[in-house]
This record gives C-alpha cells, structure tokens and sequence, in this order.
C-alpha cells in the first residue's frame, strides 16, 4: 500500500490521480484506491482538508487530488438579491455550500430543495465535483464543530 504523508504548495507533476468525493477530502485519515487501481492510505495532519488540485506525496510518488462529481443541487435565481437570499438560507442551515458567479451548489437534499423552490430559486439536479466554502473560521483547514441555538 502506498502511504501518502506528504502535502506540496506548489503544483508537481503527478505520477497518479486520486478521485475523492468531498466527504472522504475532509478526513486527514482514511484509505483509498487511486485511479490506476492502487491502494493508498493518507496520513495527513488532523484538520486537513484537500482540494481539487492539491498534491499529496509519499513513497516516492506525487499523487494528484481530484474533486469527484456527486449527486448535487445547483441552484440559480432570475436577480441577484433572490439569489442572495437563498445563500443567506442555504447557510443558516449550516449545510456545506459552494458559492459560483451566478449559482450555489450543494449536496442533494430534497428537503432543501423544497425550500430553494420556495424562495424562487431554479434548482437543477446534476452530477458535478463540490467544492463547498471552508467557513469564516476554516481558513481552508477542515471545519469547527462548534454549535449554537438560533434565537
């Protein structure tokens, strides 16, 4: 098995890719099997979070992280304040949320689905890589547990 401990800054040519859903890129630890068939286990400090893009390293190889396409919601809204307030919603939910020029993406849920809808927003089903926000505290490092009532 190949042991990737290694994070790199910059952009190394890869010698293999590495396709992970969003939910497996916020674990610093888990195995996995790279897009050639290999098996790979990633040891990376806690809080970790990987991106599409980033380059893990281990055992003499550069391995290339991918944003695997997921069963998603994009939604988008004939103004921008429509579209506004579905992000102001979407985000007191405290679900993940990728923001795009134009649209907001997140995990399909029907139930948020139904919401989206209500506020006027168009939702469209789709098979996409999801890229969610890290969060005001996340500094793109993983995210805080910490919760709090809504008054």
């Amino acid at each position: 098995m190949i042991e990737l401990t290694e994070r790199y800054d910059d952009v190394r040519s890869a010698d293999a890719v590495l396709t992970l859903p969003f939910e497996t890129r916020q674990k610093s630890r888990f195995r996995a099997t790279l897009d050639d068939g290999r098996d790979a286990g990633v040891h990376l400090p806690r809080g970790s979070l990987l991106r599409d893009g980033d380059r893990l390293g281990g055992d003499g190889l550069v391995v290339r992280v991918a944003a695997a396409a997921e069963a998603v919601s994009t939604v988008t809204a004939h103004d921008p304040t429509t579209l506004a307030r579905g992000a102001y919603h979407l985000g007191n939910r405290h679900v993940p949320l990728q923001v795009g020029e134009g649209w907001l993406r997140y995990r399909r849920d029907h139930v948020l689905d139904a919401m989206a809808a209500g506020l006027g927003l168009a939702v469209h089903h789709e098979s996409a890589p999801f890229e969610p926000e890290a969060g005001a505290y996340g500094h793109g490092h993983g995210h805080s547990h910490h919760h709090h009532d809504h008054a």
